[in-house]
């Protein structure tokens, strides 16, 4: 019953920064992982980062460790993804998912997801 609806998408030059957000519904939310996807043009859809109140996270891939954040603010049920320093690899539809199960997810473990947001870095 949770519905997700992403924004803040846009155009950034490279070494800039944006900040992506999630809007949820959904009176449970709060106990639901969240993560962040992406999926750039000719490639598949690829984790980013993940949230959730009770476990270890949050994680994050490789490809954006140390220069991506993502929090949520769970009195508003919004879920935030903090992209620093970006690079000409970046640019791709950046999805927000949700789960009711916890740890480090599969894709396929999602049972919410959003629209996705467009986000394009310039050189």
């Amino acid at each position: 019953q949770v519905q997700l609806v992403e924004s803040g998408g846009g155009l950034v030059q490279a070494g800039g920064s944006l900040r992506l957000s999630c809007a949820a519904s959904g009176r449970t939310f709060s106990s639901y992982t969240t993560g962040w996807f992406r999926q750039a043009p000719g490639k598949e859809r690829e984790f980013v980062a993940a949230i959730n109140w009770s476990d270890g996270g949050p994680f994050y891939a490789s490809s954006v460790k140390g220069r991506f954040t993502i929090s949520r603010d769970y009195a508003k049920n919004m879920v935030f993804l903090q992209m620093n320093s970006l690079k000409p690899e970046d640019p791709a539809v950046y999805y927000c998912a949700a789960s009711r199960r916890l740890g480090l997810l599969r894709q396929n473990e999602y049972n919410y997801w959003g629209q996705g947001t467009q986000v394009t870095v310039s050189s």
